[in-house]
């Protein structure tokens, strides 16, 4: 199985001159899933080369086990510094996409047109998606084949309102990431804060928070193999 991994390009938090990316823990925890499982894993971003990295997500109260394993694993480290940039990426040349998220995402892969195209054209080739925590919100312009929100109807979790309210990030973001999903028509449902939760609709499987990004690989490996 080839999965491509998409990475924010965006290092900017809002107008609060401060950093952000993608969250460590959301690239860690799955990249490691996906290796144990015989993936073959590539990592994108819109830019190309070494996405941003949020601080906040590599300060020691928000480190793991899996964190640490990549930062002081060289492959890892050197496949984050070369990225392949978005705009070269053929969706037919993978099995799978997967999308860590951190607060970047917000501001460029929500907006990015190749990163929708990849969206639409991944699930319309009947293959499985997966975003975590802030990523769902890149849904928010990909539609299906008629038109609609891809998200219309479908069971969706992600980032809630209340846990960008506990890191005083609510009227940081562009938009919220629940909100837009319940503005999309999505059926969107969580548990208690940073608790880990994972939703599957056919292809479409999201988590909640980064406690849900290594369950949400796990769901994203058995779905893949209960189809074969």
């Amino acid at each position: 199985m080839k999965v491509l991994v998409v990475l924010t390009s965006h290092d900017q938090l809002g107008d609060t001159g401060r950093k952000t990316g993608f969250w460590l823990e959301e690239l860690a925890a799955p990249y490691y899933r996906f290796q144990e499982a015989g993936w073959n894993v590539t990592l994108a971003s819109p830019q190309g080369g070494r996405p941003p990295l949020d601080p906040k997500s590599n300060e020691p109260a928000n480190q793991t086990d899996q964190t640490r394993r990549f930062e002081a694993d060289p492959e890892a480290v050197a496949a984050l510094a070369n990225t392949v940039r978005l705009d070269s990426v053929v969706a037919d040349d993978y099995d799978t996409v997967f999308y860590p998220g951190g607060h970047g995402p917000l501001w460029d892969l929500a907006e990015d047109a190749d990163s929708i195209r990849l969206i639409e054209a991944t699930l319309r080739s009947d293959k499985p998606l997966a975003l975590v925590c802030h990523a769902p919100g890149v849904l928010r312009h990909a539609v299906d084949e008629d038109g609609e929100p891809l998200v219309r109807g479908k069971r969706v979790t992600g980032f809630a309102d209340s846990e960008e309210d506990a890191v005083a990030l609510t009227d940081v973001v562009p938009f919220l990431v629940e909100d837009e999903l319940k503005r999309l028509g999505g059926d969107y449902s969580k548990l208690a804060d940073w608790a880990p939760y994972v939703v599957r609709d056919g292809l479409l499987i999201t988590g909640q928070n980064p406690a849900s990004s290594g369950p949400a690989a796990d769901a994203l490996i058995a779905f893949a193999g209960a189809r074969g």
